[in-house]
């Protein structure tokens, strides 16, 4: 009897569906893409057709400019892709986020993309598809991570403004997605200041708030005719890649914060010579990936990029048939 090609296979240009001739957040250049979400280990430029939710499309093309893509497809309620029947669902991990369910062989298979079923204001909240196989990610696949409360990360930071009102407050967060979750929990923390911005974050703000998601009042962080104190007590957001520039500096006696999952890893903030982390993540903890795995009540679990052999024992342990994808090219950044 001839074996059944299985629905998707790990190729080095990334997870390819041979059944529908496309893959899915690509790595490398390829005829057709389907992508999960807009970060840059996920959404490449060179493609020649891309179809993703129209927010990741239009994030890709402030990224990468309106060429990004010979052409592309919004993914709307269903589609079929050479025969394979396709859906997005809402995955909860930034704005347009979304995971990929197909019908291949009379299967349902779903590639989670990057996820959290944590609340995240900046976003759509993640949605349970059940499948027969399910492709996870694991960046926080240890039983060791469990991710704080944001709120009360972000207290943390409303404290350090209430000691230190003299010093500038400056955030470490990523452009998509972080930033804008940061702002928001920063709002639902009762901040009613204007919140600074370097010229990195200010176009994807921008585009959030054209999307409806409410950031308040958001300024430049430029200096004012070299009147430094201006940002004594304010707080100001950038890319962690700032805090090692001359940028920095214009700031009075500032303190460093970084918001990320990684925070919670003592040597990471004494990497970035943080002084004030923030556990905030926007993936799955090690309870929130176990708990998704049982109610999709898939069979099959293939996990991909983060700690994947710990997630495919715990799988195995459940008596569901699992194993690592080891796909490259998906890096721990911008968690």
């Amino acid at each position: 009897m001839p074996v059944a090609e299985p629905p998707l296979i790990p190729r080095p240009e990334g997870l390819y569906c041979p059944e529908g001739r496309f893959y899915i957040d690509p790595v490398q250049p390829v005829d057709r893409a389907l992508i999960t979400h807009g970060h840059a280990d996920h959404a490449r430029a060179g493609h020649g057709a891309v179809m993703a939710t129209r927010q990741t499309l239009e994030i890709m093309a402030i990224r990468y400019g309106a060429d990004f893509t010979g052409t592309r497809e919004e993914a709307g309620t269903e589609a079929r892709v050479n025969g394979v029947k396709v859906s997005f669902h809402p995955a909860g991990h930034v704005l347009g986020s979304a995971q990929i369910r197909m019908e291949i062989g009379g299967r349902v298979v779903v590639v989670s993309g990057d996820y959290t079923r944590a609340p995240n204001p900046a976003c759509a909240p993640f949605e349970l598809v059940p499948c027969d196989l399910f492709v996870t990610e694991a960046t926080f696949g240890l039983p060791v991570f469990r991710h704080p409360d944001p709120l009360a990360e972000v207290g943390k930071l409303m404290a350090s403004l209430a000691q230190f009102p003299d010093r500038a407050h400056l955030v470490g967060s990523y452009a998509l997605g972080k930033a804008q979750r940061v702002i928001a929990l920063i709002r639902a923390a009762g901040w009613d200041r204007p919140i600074y911005l370097h010229g990195a974050l200010q176009r994807l703000c921008d585009y959030h708030i054209e999307q409806g998601v409410p950031l308040g009042e958001l300024r430049p962080a430029t200096i004012e005719r070299g009147n430094k104190a201006q940002f004594a007590g304010e707080i100001i957001l950038a890319p962690p890649s700032a805090f090692a520039a001359k940028w920095a500096q214009r700031f009075p006696d500032p303190v460093l914060a970084f918001a990320s999952g990684w925070m919670g890893v003592r040597a990471r903030a004494r990497q970035r010579m943080c002084e004030l982390p923030m556990v905030i993540s926007d993936h799955c903890d090690w309870p929130a990936l176990t708990r998704t795995i049982r109610e999709t009540g898939a069979s099959e679990v293939w996990v991909t990029h983060g700690a994947e052999e710990a997630l495919v024992h715990w799988c195995r342990k459940q008596g569901l048939a699992a194993q690592p994808l080891h796909l490259v090219g998906y890096e721990e950044e911008p968690e």
